[in-house]
């Protein structure tokens, strides 16, 4: 009986690429077993409450098992899990060696490295006020994010199509994108309001400009032979632009808007720093303030796993959108 890795189909995919061995998977239940064991049976030096730790390690590996069972019947399924193995596996022995040189042997000394489990129960302790902040965080973001995200299309639509626009406007885009964001942190607090209305405005900033880079890029390297054979069929410039120009810039388009959210990530953390009262910028900054570094990294880890999100959220989009290129798009 053909395994199911055999299958020529799967075997083949160009994304889910990594061995498909099955000792992989149980090496990745093994690793955070380890790490709950590390956690329960090795005596600590640091003060801790290990309870939302171990929760959280529990959940994984049974998140974990549910997953594998619900890929027995689904190949499609089960080779993604089978591809994230030795990444998980890394991940479950990363977590027992930071327990164990943190708060289990204390080498890497407080305050400034605290143990996974002082970190998840700040985490639990804070989650109301850590809540407040992320939706806070969100609402920022997403306010300069779509509007700089839009204009920019607007903008790299305009360069890219009429050479007016680009007469124009391309000098504004190299002299400003060049200046970091934050650099016009101090004009936007004098300038606006208030501290929201400056974080959209610097969040806005770093998404427009390689937003609207990249599209016009993508616009301009339209290959000529594209215009000429739709021409010939009769197609007018409305045409030209919306079913041949803009979908040909659409892989250019979607890279520009993961720049984007790697930079208004980095622009909106800071600017929460500078005169924002909520936020996890602002979280950050008043831990930092009283030396509680496990509130830091607590923060830091929600931003991350936020920001995993976006990414994850983009990349279906890009794959929906550019499904005629499956295969050669990781």
């Amino acid at each position: 009986m053909k395994k199911w890795f055999e299958d020529p189909k799967i075997a083949e995919d160009p994304v889910y690429w990594k061995p498909k061995s099955e000792l992989w998977v149980w090496a990745a239940f093994l690793s955070f077993a380890a790490a709950l064991l590390v956690n329960i049976y090795v005596p600590s030096v640091e003060e801790v409450k290990p309870r939302a730790y171990r929760v959280f390690l529990g959940a994984f590996i049974a998140a974990l098992l549910v997953l594998y069972a619900a890929g027995l019947r689904k190949p499609e399924f089960r080779k993604k899990l089978y591809h994230k193995a030795q990444f998980i596996f890394a991940g479950g022995i990363s977590l027992a060696l930071w327990d164990l040189l943190t708060a289990k042997s204390a080498l890497l000394p407080l305050p400034y490295f605290p143990g996974l489990a002082g970190i998840a129960a700040v985490v639990y302790d804070d989650r109301l006020l850590l809540l407040r902040s992320t939706l806070y965080s969100m609402r920022l973001f997403f306010a300069g994010f779509v509007t700089g995200t839009a204009l920019g299309l607007a903008t790299g639509t305009l360069i890219g199509w009429w050479r007016q626009w680009d007469y124009w406007l391309s000098p504004i885009i190299r002299v400003s994108g060049i200046i970091p964001a934050v650099a016009w942190l101090p004009i936007a607090l004098a300038i606006l309001p208030t501290s929201f209305t400056t974080g959209v405005f610097l969040i806005f900033i770093s998404s427009w400009f390689p937003v609207s880079s990249m599209m016009a890029s993508g616009i301009i390297a339209t290959p000529k032979s594209y215009f000429d054979a739709a021409r010939t069929l009769g197609a007018d410039g409305k045409f030209l632009l919306f079913r041949v120009a803009i979908p040909h810039a659409m892989p250019s388009m979607f890279i520009g808007i993961i720049t984007a959210t790697a930079f208004s990530f980095t622009t909106l953390i800071v600017s929460e720093m500078v005169g924002a009262k909520a936020g996890l910028g602002f979280y950050i900054n008043w831990a930092k303030g009283w030396g509680a570094y496990s509130k830091v990294y607590g923060a830091i880890i929600i931003i991350a796993v936020e920001f995993a999100l976006i990414l994850a959220l983009i990349g279906a989009v890009r794959r929906s959108v550019l499904r005629w290129q499956r295969g050669i798009l990781k």
